[in-house]
């Protein structure tokens, strides 16, 4: 039997990595972190989506407040930026950045893999979207499975461990494109979270709530996640729905039908 690890945020990117691995293996176990992030609502969000995705198993891992310190505003009170667009973005170290997180997150990860038997752990950095996060490219990763297999394995035991990285150089555009392929995973993306304000409905400008709405918008489909909570919840007003292309009446009304469908059905969506 084929097993699988896969540490899950209950973000997009996540989201996405989970369902890839459903499809490829028998057995999906999945880890989500508590780390004294300033808020919680992503936690719930993972837990939804584990349950969507019928995982063997889902852990949670407390680590404990104040373990990873920084100025992030993820884990401070610290102000949170917002921007005007994609375009506005600035480059450097991004200030929501929390050193060491994926390092640590994919080491415990390493462990629970180990003790359930699998041989890989999929996780959903991007270098090509990682906008200020070093520890989302590829030579990072790369370097911590090294580490990780000279610290767990010998040449008698034998063994590895593989992080898989499917998104690792793929824009928010095409992870989308691969969503719809995926059977569920639109309509588990519909109950993922993304905003840093912790905001449900999303109305923020934050650095990854601009690059998931410009995602969806360049691969021409509606976020799903606004189509519940417009449609859905009807916690937001159609009023409020972005006046981009991939909002237009006739898309949004074909992808929310077909969401709809989804959720009863467990189907993959087609692609504009």
């Amino acid at each position: 039997m084929s097993k699988a690890l896969v540490v899950l945020s209950g973000g997009q990117d996540s989201t996405t990595c989970l369902y890839l691995a459903k499809r490829r293996y028998d057995e999906i176990h999945a880890v989500t972190f508590d780390y004294g992030q300033r808020h919680k609502i992503e936690l719930e969000a993972a837990k939804k989506i584990a349950h969507m995705a019928g995982v063997a198993s889902h852990e949670f891992i407390k680590i404990g407040d104040h373990i990873l310190e920084s100025t992030s505003p993820l884990v401070t009170s610290n102000r949170l930026e917002q921007y005007v667009d994609a375009d506005s973005l600035p480059g450097g170290i991004e200030k929501t950045f929390v050193p060491m997180r994926n390092q640590l997150f994919l080491t415990i990860a390493a462990n629970r893999a180990v003790a359930r038997g699998c041989n890989d752990i999929y996780t959903g950095v991007s270098q090509a979207d990682y906008g200020g996060y070093p520890d989302c490219r590829n030579k990072f990763i790369l370097a911590l499975e090294e580490a990780t297999n000279l610290g767990t394995f010998d040449d008698a035991t034998g063994g590895g461990i593989i992080v898989q990285t499917p998104l690792m150089n793929m824009s928010k555009a095409q992870t989308v494109q691969m969503a719809l392929k995926l059977p569920g995973c639109y309509s588990a993306l519909a109950h993922s979270h993304t905003a840093y304000d912790g905001q449900y409905p999303p109305r923020g400008k934050d650095h990854a709530s601009i690059l998931r709405a410009k995602g969806f918008e360049e691969a021409g489909v509606p976020d799903p996640l606004v189509l519940r909570a417009v449609y859905g919840d009807e916690v937001m007003h159609p009023d409020e729905i972005p006046d981009t292309d991939n909002y237009s009446e006739e898309v949004v009304k074909f992808y929310w039908m077909t969401l709809v469908d989804d959720m009863e059905h467990n189907d993959a969506l087609p692609i504009n």
